[in-house]
């Protein structure tokens, strides 16, 4: 009887033991759940501010090549004509980042053009 009632106290000391290990590795995994769920918010969040940008981007890339193909049509109207016109040489940027080749104009395409 003595044999069988220090058995059951090991047992209930086992049983205590393993739901003691359960409940701090319930925890543990929340906690990682938690941080988890908190970098997916921030990634998504980065993700959605790259994704308006890249918008912006597009907008000016595109404003962009428009510009170039209507200077692209004035000069080749101009060379057709036959106008002596002096094109002055323009910098390489690559050579000399700081230097600005030509005077800069204002590039329309706003963030708020696009829905983010």
């Amino acid at each position: 009887m003595l044999s069988n009632r220090e058995s059951a106290r090991r047992s209930r000391i086992r049983k205590q033991k393993q739901l003691e290990d359960l409940v701090n590795e319930v925890s543990a995994l929340q906690k990682d759940n938690s941080q988890l769920s908190e970098k997916i918010n921030v990634t998504t969040q980065r993700y959605a501010e790259m994704e308006c940008a890249n918008n912006v981007l597009r907008a000016q890339a595109m404003e962009l090549t428009e510009r170039l193909r209507s200077l692209n049509s004035v000069l080749y109207i101009v060379e057709v004509s036959g106008y002596a016109v002096d094109i002055p040489e323009i910098p390489d940027p690559l050579i000399k980042p700081w230097q600005i080749p030509c005077p800069v104009q204002p590039i329309m395409a706003l963030a708020d053009m696009f829905e983010c």
